[in-house]
């Protein structure tokens, strides 16, 4: 594993932010959603997600999860993706969305 200095974590601007709206992108290759996150400071920012496996549209409203602010928008699968939803695969290849198990105010920066 490659190691970094801190200043180059501090980089990298994760935030907490909450689901508002879930919709499925009919465009994607793959299965997957367009959500509105809000970020509080940052206001509601769109995202594309491929996490279709584990979660309906109706689980995801109101999570709380953890996005990468700071990477420029691109454009996926006609969805203009202003941040990245962080994650993981579980062990058949599916994302897991990183998410908190108690309130956090949304746009706060994880520490």
């Amino acid at each position: 594993m490659e190691q970094i200095e801190w200043a180059d974590f501090e980089k990298v601007d994760m935030r907490v932010g909450t689901i508002v709206s879930v919709e499925l992108n009919p465009k994607a290759n793959k299965p997957a959603y367009k959500l509105h996150i809000d970020l509080g400071e940052l206001g509601v920012k769109s995202s594309s997600a491929q996490i279709t496996e584990h979660y309906t549209p109706e689980q995801l409203i109101g999570r709380q999860v953890l996005c990468v602010c700071n990477f420029p928008p691109k454009r996926i699968a006609g969805v203009k993706s202003e941040v990245l939803l962080t994650g993981s695969m579980d062990e058949n290849g599916a994302v897991v969305i990183a998410e908190f198990t108690l309130p956090v105010p949304n746009g706060h920066k994880l520490l």
